[in-house]
């Protein structure tokens, strides 16, 4: 595995001042005055600059950074062959608009994420900026192709915030509210959870209910499925609390796409480029989406969204959709540059730790009594956190407080859903780091349940 060179004081936290530090209370004010107020800060960090998987603040306090960028720095923060590409082909040329023009890096990279992609089967690529409108691409790919209007999007699922995106994404009310209408012809059906079935159903029968009421319900009460383009999940839902399916739902929704002529869209944005231990967390229950949006992690950082589909799905004409951003010759450089860190050991470290740190989180719902369950592949870990074992009821401001505790100490994280935890370090965090992460989490955990 590449290593990114740190010295001892890149390794682990170090914090000089009290936080936040007088710095960042400066410019924490200055943004109140001029930034949206849109945006969720969960905390007070002012980041200056990062190594690996540290963060340094304004007032010099470092952190160990376990949210990279939401699942964006791959390989770390200023990977030294990420700096390189993006130095190099900056100096080469900046911009230059694939949507009118041809440039080699563009082609490199569409072949790459062929035969990366699940499926052997030839594909194309739709270069965007970001998660988003890899996934508004998608839509509009899919009923082009197809002919048909609607999609199928599930509760808890996040795809993104423009109006198309926005249509898929029932995460949260206030992500919607104000902003309709949205648009038509899309619906939602209830997404796996065995923790808490959105039907009632126990665990082991949650991912069979759920395709039941899919199949039984919403296509024969809501939708034929002779209208339906596309069915859009992600294999892992992020947002929604990192909740993890069983692999017999996943497989279910990709046979009933078969069945009746429906594509299936996987929204890998944050659980694609290797963070589950495999390219693909689809590759975890063999399915094969038509269609694949990444995003986040693909360019460690640089904005990159990319729609890779099945070749003679992509076949619309010139000017049926374009960017004129999407794949800038710098992102797709560090793209390049990030995919080779991941085939040179990340994707293993992430197996590798993943496992390391699941075998260290096994006992801490018996021994936590917030903690309701732990569950997640590779380096997407996520820790709900619950008021009650045998209720289950949700804990969202134990979860925001826990939050807070760790970043007083010197571990950044970040919440998902409405009352879970989530660990999303750059795969290039080594278990000395691990430790360091867990020890704090745990001291932070233990002081919130004490004070509940």
């Amino acid at each position: 595995m590449t290593k990114t060179p740190m010295t001892l004081e890149w390794k682990l936290p170090q914090l000089k001042t009290p936080l936040p530090g007088p710095e960042a209370q400066r410019i924490v004010k200055l943004d109140a005055r001029y930034i949206s107020p849109s945006y969720t800060r969960s905390y007070p960090l002012v980041a200056k600059r990062g190594r690996g998987a540290v963060i340094e603040d304004v007032d010099g306090n470092r952190f160990l950074d376990f949210a990279a960028g939401i699942a964006v720095v791959a390989t770390g923060h200023c990977h030294p062959e990420v700096v390189e590409a993006v130095q190099k082909q900056a100096a080469e040329l900046i911009h230059m608009s694939g949507t009118d023009f041809y440039y080699e890096n563009m082609v490199t990279l569409a072949e790459k994420l062929e035969a990366l992609a699940p499926g052997k089967f030839a594909k194309r690529v739709f270069y965007g900026n970001s998660g988003t409108e890899a996934i508004e691409a998608a839509m509009k790919l899919a009923r082009y192709a197809t002919g048909r209007k609607n999609f199928i999007a599930f509760h808890g699922c996040f795809h993104g915030r423009t109006y198309g995106a926005l249509s898929l994404t029932a995460s949260k009310t206030r992500q919607r509210d104000r902003f309709g209408p949205l648009v038509p012809g899309v619906y939602h059906a209830p997404y796996s959870y065995p923790y808490r079935c959105p039907l009632g159903a126990p665990p082991e029968k949650c991912g069979e209910a759920c395709l039941n009421y899919l199949e039984n319900v919403i296509l024969k009460t809501t939708t034929s499925p002779e209208e339906v383009a596309a069915i859009v999940v992600e294999p892992i839902q992020g947002e929604g609390g990192y909740v993890v399916p069983p692999q017999a739902f996943l497989q279910g929704l990709e046979r009933l796409c078969r069945q009746h002529g429906m594509l299936l869209i996987a929204d890998e944005v944050q659980s694609g480029m290797g963070r589950t231990g495999k390219w693909w967390a689809s590759e975890h229950a063999g399915i094969t989406p038509d269609i694949l949006c990444v995003a986040k992690g693909i360019a460690s950082g640089l904005p990159l969204g990319v729609c890779i589909a099945r070749a003679d799905l992509m076949n619309w004409p010139p000017g049926a959709h374009a960017s004129t951003f999407g794949g800038n010759p710098v992102a797709v450089a560090a793209s390049l540059a990030t995919i080779r860190l991941l085939e040179g050991g990340l994707i293993e470290n992430a197996r590798r730790l993943g496992e390391y740190i699941f075998a260290k989180l096994a006992d801490w719902p018996r021994r936590h009594k917030l903690v309701g369950e732990v569950r997640g592949r590779g380096l997407m870990i996520g820790l709900e956190l619950v008021k009650d074992k045998q209720t289950r009821e949700r804990a969202p401001k134990e979860r925001d407080a826990v939050v807070e505790a760790a970043f007083q100490r010197g571990l950044l994280l970040l919440g998902c859903g409405p009352n879970t935890l989530r660990m999303m370090p750059p795969l290039i965090v080594d278990q000395e780091q691990v430790d360091c992460a867990l020890g704090l989490l745990e001291d932070a955990l233990t002081q919130v349940e004490k004070s509940t």
